[in-house]
């Protein structure tokens, strides 16, 4: 009869095991897996009636919460200055799952989902408690962001506006022109909710593509950097060389010729200094330097900067649906005709404003290129940090010797050039770039990026307004300059 006990004593325990291990395995082991499955109807319901965590600016102002309501889903989004935020925040719905922005790159933690919230969540199904979403706290400055969004709102054009910290990556202003209002996704009636989504993503102004991350547009001579990055790091060139410039260039293997803005830019005798020629942006000059340099050589260093891949700025497969910028594009192995184009910044290059905001921020930083983030900190409902973000070095672009001797040519951008982007009693290092997108000067793509103090650079900056007959330094230019000078004076 023992012997009989002890073998079913035996069967129940390993029973027990089975069961123990199979609902561990499917709520812990596989609990991402089906949650994310989008045939789970109810995890789909949870998360939009449960209390999901709030996205704040980095001095603690509200950009999205969840209020109380008395319907079905229990809470309701809230998007204060939505549409200034939009870029930023994305936006959440009852109708579909976020898929922008922060409230998909940290959707899980937002919705008390993540990993890392694990034990909370078994505390509180102890306690019988209910269990908040973190918080996120991210980089941005409200008062950066409103500047650069009324400046661009202002100019009545299409646009982008990427501020970074020059020492972190930390970015401190995202804007996209024109923009949306999440708010009018986030209610709780689904036809009015289709209906708005409808009208958004019809149309041709597409005010939900966030025109710093997911757009392309030719960059201008605002790529003459990368051009003088790369003569600067063949050995050959110093500020001070003379190299080939003139009144226009025959573009290689072809009757076509290339002219420059101003007078200045052709310099003297068919040559210019170096410096000048960034200066007075020759495009003679830049073509002709590109030619010397060669295709291979001006493509590197365009990779080294971050160009052919796309960039993430914030969240892992982990934590919701990760936030990246498309690939900026430099052709491969380029015809003469076309690398001369190119090294102008027209032809088949192009950019995100978040690229060249970098672009500014490694030459500003010593030629350290920091990885870029969005997201400080996570809170859990205790306010205790789940997790937090430190800086970290994304490539070293260039040395610290060229950096400081770029720096110099983009200082005499602004004091023999562009007096309009100067700051009282503050260096600024700047390249203006102004990209035709259609016949003649009619139709353009004004940019300027740039940082500042240029000998102790706390902010970088690319501004970009589409599709306008104003060249870039009077187009994007007093943008970025109220920028600067805003975060300046703090």
């Amino acid at each position: 009869m023992n012997k009989y006990l002890r073998q079913l004593f035996t069967v129940v325990l390993a029973l027990f095991v089975i069961i123990a291990f199979s609902s561990s395995w499917i709520s812990v082991i596989s609990a991402d897996k089906y949650t994310s499955d989008p045939r789970n109807v109810r995890a789909y319901e949870l998360s939009v009636s449960s209390p999901r965590g709030s996205i704040l600016a980095s001095d603690g102002t509200v950009m999205a919460k969840s209020n109380p309501v008395n319907d079905t889903f229990a809470y309701q989004r809230e998007y204060a200055d939505g549409p200034l935020y939009a870029p930023v925040t994305g936006y959440f719905s009852i109708n579909q799952a976020a898929d922008r922005g922060i409230e998909a790159s940290r959707n899980k933690p937002l919705t008390d989902e993540s990993n890392a919230m694990f034990w909370k969540r078994l505390r509180a199904t102890v306690e019988g408690s209910k269990n908040n979403g973190a918080s996120i706290e991210t980089s941005i400055d409200p008062v950066l962001q409103k500047t650069a969004y009324d400046g661009l709102t202002a100019s009545g054009k299409d646009g982008g506006a990427v501020a970074i910290e020059v020492k972190t990556g930390r970015i401190l202003a995202m804007v996209s022109s024109p923009s949306y209002d999440p708010n009018l996704l986030a209610s709780h009636n689904s036809t009015e909710v289709n209906r708005n989504y409808t009208q958004l993503t019809s149309g041709d102004s597409s005010p939900m593509v966030n025109r710093t991350t997911s757009q392309l547009y030719p960059p201008g001579s605002t790529f003459k950097t990368v051009v003088a990055t790369a003569a600067l790091a063949s050995g050959k060139y110093q500020p001070d060389t003379q190299i080939p410039a003139g009144a226009s260039y025959t573009l290689p293997g072809t009757s076509t010729q290339l002219t420059n803005s101003t007078p200045a830019a052709a310099g003297v005798d068919g040559h210019i200094s170096f410096e000048d020629a960034l200066a007075y942006s020759s495009n003679t000059a830049f073509a002709q330097l590109a030619g010397a340099l060669g295709g291979d050589a001006v493509a590197t260093q365009a990779k080294k900067f971050g160009y052919g891949s796309p960039i993430t700025i914030d969240g892992t497969d982990s934590s919701g649906m990760p936030m990246t910028a498309v690939a900026s594009k430099f052709p491969s192995s380029p015809a003469p005709d076309k690398l001369a184009l190119s090294a102008i910044g027209q032809g088949d290059v192009q950019s995100t404003v978040l690229q060249n905001a970098m672009v500014a921020q490694a030459i500003a930083n010593e030629g350290k290129m920091m990885k870029p983030t969005l997201v400080d900190r996570v809170r859990a409902s205790d306010l205790s940090t789940i997790s937090r973000t430190h800086p970290s070095v994304k490539a070293n672009v260039m040395s610290s010797d060229a950096s400081g001797k770029l720096t110099g040519m983009m200082k005499s951008v602004v004091t023999k050039e562009n007096a309009n982007l100067a700051l009282p009693g503050i260096q600024v290092a700047a390249k203006t770039g102004t990209a035709q997108i259609g016949v003649g000067n009619s139709s353009i793509d004004g940019w300027v990026i740039g940082f500042a103090p240029a000998d102790d650079p706390q902010i970088a900056v690319a501004v970009l307004v589409h599709n306008t007959d104003v060249l870039g330094s009077f187009a994007a230019g007093p943008i970025m300059r109220s920028m600067m000078q805003e975060a300046l004076e703090k």
